[in-house]
């Protein structure tokens, strides 16, 4: 049996997503800590226009690699927002961890 070659990218998209999604539901969405963040010490910029990003978010002791939006940062750290199903979810994770999409 050969393999869908025209919707290949679809249907490993669809798998990603069942799989990001059964993490999800296990395993709880962590977030860098106010300490972590530096609260107290560096100012936070908030984007008018939110960029597309794509983010590594951790669910319990699974990295996943998300399609994001980056809402606000500082020096350190982006705050992401992503879906998982029908479910908006935000998290603040290094600014290493996200790669802007132009």
């Amino acid at each position: 049996m050969g393999s869908n070659r025209r919707y290949a990218a679809y249907f490993d998209k669809q798998m990603d997503n069942r799989i990001l999604q059964s993490i999800a539901e296990e395993n709880p969405l962590q977030s860098l800590t106010p300490e972590e963040l530096r609260q107290d010490t560096l100012p936070i910029t908030r984007d008018p226009k939110p960029k597309p990003c794509k983010a590594w978010v951790r669910f319990g002791p699974h990295a996943m690699l998300v399609d994001a939006i980056v809402l606000v940062w500082n020096d350190i750290a982006c705050g992401v927002s992503f879906t998982v199903g029908e479910k908006e979810l935000r998290c603040w994770v290094w600014a290493n961890a996200v790669i802007l999409v132009t």
